[in-house]
């Protein structure tokens, strides 16, 4: 029977993570699923940002373990200008035994890696 675990948050905006002169542009993880496979992973998560072109638009999230450890990156090579929130996905990722937990950041191609880490419990 596949596992499947599923996060949803309503639009988050980290402005706690923005510097005092203003407010960061992260993108905001708006929802995640994880469904295994076998002893791989995939991941569908859902992104808000906003995007205005190639100039600032979310290129990238990430699947990271609890020490930090990168366990998969799904880049997006172009803008969703016209499509928000919009959804990706990234499998053959390898979890390793024992992790019951990780983390989904995202990443837009002016700000870098955002503050923000939506935690994700895997089940057994």
């Amino acid at each position: 029977m596949p596992r499947i675990v599923t996060n949803s948050l309503a639009a988050l905006f980290f402005s706690f993570a923005a510097p005092l002169g203003g407010f960061a542009d992260d993108a905001s993880i708006e929802n995640v699923t994880a469904r295994a496979s076998g002893s791989d992973w995939s991941f569908s998560v859902t992104l808000l940002h906003g995007d205005t072109g190639w100039d600032d638009y979310a290129d990238g999230w990430r699947v990271v373990a609890e020490d930090g450890t990168v366990l998969g990156t799904r880049t997006l090579f172009h803008p969703h200008v016209n499509e928000q929130p919009f959804t990706r996905s990234l499998s053959g990722v390898e979890i390793p035994d024992g992790v019951k937990r990780v983390y989904i950041e995202a990443r837009t191609n002016t700000d870098g890696w955002g503050a923000a880490r939506l935690e994700v419990e895997l089940p057994e």
